[in-house]
């Protein structure tokens, strides 16, 4: 049943639909990344903080879900701007920004907890925190993205600096996970 599921989502967001577009991709990649955070906490009797990491993963998880959702709608709604021509297109796509910064932002934090888990989880529930750290960093590194192309007529601002931030900081968080011991 899974595999029909991610199936059907496959489908969706290869459609010639806008929505669900990279923003919302990005956001769930990071949250199944927190949700593999969470397994391998779960999974980890000898880990003395995993019962604390499971609970922020899954904090995490449900972010990201929201921010997804949030995602899809400044997304259509920049769309519809842009369509239109309309006065209001700057400040749509700023509002744009926003949730792909957070996204950013959130993946950044899951990218840390995963590089904490992929040390200190019991056994093989570490190379699922490791995935998990590659995963939430390539989130956070496509959010990245969306921000400086969102805020491209834009000069200067100071939100693509923080997105561009919070991904190198997933990514150096990724790569110790990687490195760890598994």
């Amino acid at each position: 049943m899974a595999v029909e599921r991610a199936h059907e989502l496959a489908e969706q967001i290869s459609s010639s639909e806008a929505v669900p577009g990279s923003g919302w991709v990005a956001g769930v990649s990071a949250a199944f990344a927190a949700a593999l955070v969470a397994k391998s906490a779960s999974r980890s009797e000898g880990w003395s903080g995993a019962e604390g990491a499971r609970a922020q993963a899954l904090e995490l998880r449900d972010r990201l879900l929201a921010l997804a959702a949030q995602d899809s709608k400044a997304y259509e709604q920049a769309l519809t701007a842009l369509e239109r021509r309309d006065s209001g297109l700057a400040r749509a796509l700023a509002k744009a920004a926003e949730v792909p910064l957070a996204i950013a932002g959130t993946a950044g934090d899951v990218a840390e907890l995963a590089a904490e888990a992929a040390e200190r989880a019991d056994g093989h529930a570490r190379a699922d925190a490791a995935a998990a750290a590659a995963l939430a960093a390539g989130a956070a590194r496509a959010a990245s993205k969306l921000v400086a192309v969102n805020l491209s007529a834009q000069e200067d601002d100071e939100r693509v600096g923080r997105a561009g931030r919070a991904a190198e900081a997933a990514s150096d968080a990724a790569a110790r996970a990687l490195a760890a011991d598994v």
